[in-house]
């Protein structure tokens, strides 16, 4: 079969491309979580069209060398197992778009419906005039933040000058550059002279060792540095908990996602009074701590 010649409307090409994805047995779980999905994004990028086209136009008949281009983006999802968020160069998270390559994950923290809500009932959005992103990769937690609390300076920090990078572009897309500051920074190494913060969230690294062992081929293409922390998942994560208190203002609240190292982190530290936070549209293994409540 030659899909270029075979094939002729949108629906045509999601179809024969969520196929190839179940045969090829790929991964989902960066923006998607289906084959049907994952090929609807891939065939309307193509396109240059809207993820929200309705469904009465899935029946549009492609010119010959829209034909071929969306084959081609469908063929590098199966010869390269790269996440379609690679492909695209975008990626959304609460919403918002955002520019993504293989220098930072592809955003899909449940912390972006925290940030949709302004961080109620947990903090009073009024009362956030400084937030920190810690491990911030493509800025999209730090940016996301900067458009719900508009009052608000936001700190966005990486230990990756290429990562970075990839957030001073996504910040200059989205015209914060006013009010977002980018910091170089292993964890709180580089914070001497930074002022305090109402609000600190990270979602660092927090894979573990076997886990990072049995990664599939999609999540192999993201950057090592933003996944693995050593044997149990906890090597960023102890920093945090050891730094978090000297930089947060009296009254002032950590947020931090560890995922599947939640009951690791549970046994290290079984005296802290984590808040593990819960999410409508699903995600687990967030925690919430007052600056009152680290240790330090």
């Amino acid at each position: 079969m030659d899909p270029v010649t075979d094939l002729r409307t949108i629906r045509d090409f999601i179809r024969f491309g969520a196929s190839q994805f179940r045969t090829a047995r790929l991964t989902f779980g960066h923006g998607t979580d289906n084959a049907i999905d994952e090929a609807a994004w891939l065939v309307l990028h193509a396109l240059a069209l809207p993820l929200d086209l309705p469904e009465t136009w899935w029946d549009s008949r492609l010119a010959h060398a829209e034909r071929c281009r969306v084959e081609t983006s469908l063929r590098m999802r199966l010869a390269t197992r790269k996440p379609a968020a690679y492909i695209t160069r975008e990626a959304w998270f609460m919403g918002l778009p955002f520019y993504v390559d293989e220098r930072v994950l592809i955003p899909r923290s449940p912390i972006a419906e925290l940030i949709e809500a302004g961080f109620s009932p947990w903090l009073d959005p009024d009362t956030i005039n400084r937030a920190m992103d810690l491990c911030t990769g493509s800025g999209c937690i730090g940016l996301a933040m900067a458009t719900v609390l508009p009052d608000a300076e936001v700190w966005l920090s990486d230990l990756s000058p290429d990562a970075l990078a990839v957030a001073r572009r996504n910040m200059r897309e989205h015209g914060l550059e006013d009010r977002v500051t980018l910091i170089v920074s292993d964890v709180f190494e580089g914070f001497a002279d930074a002022p305090g913060f109402d609000l600190i969230v990270a979602n660092p690294p927090y894979v573990d060792a076997g886990e990072m062992a049995q990664l599939a081929p999609e999540y192999r293409h993201e950057p090592a540095l933003g996944l693995a922390a050593g044997r149990d998942g906890l090597d960023i994560v102890r920093r945090i908990l050891a730094g978090a208190r000297a930089h947060l203002n009296p009254g002032g609240v950590l947020i931090v996602e560890v995922g599947n190292s939640q009951p690791a982190l549970e046994a290290a530290f079984p005296d802290l009074p984590f808040t593990w936070l819960e999410f409508a549209g699903g995600g687990e293994g967030v925690f919430l701590l007052t600056r009152e409540q680290l240790p330090g």
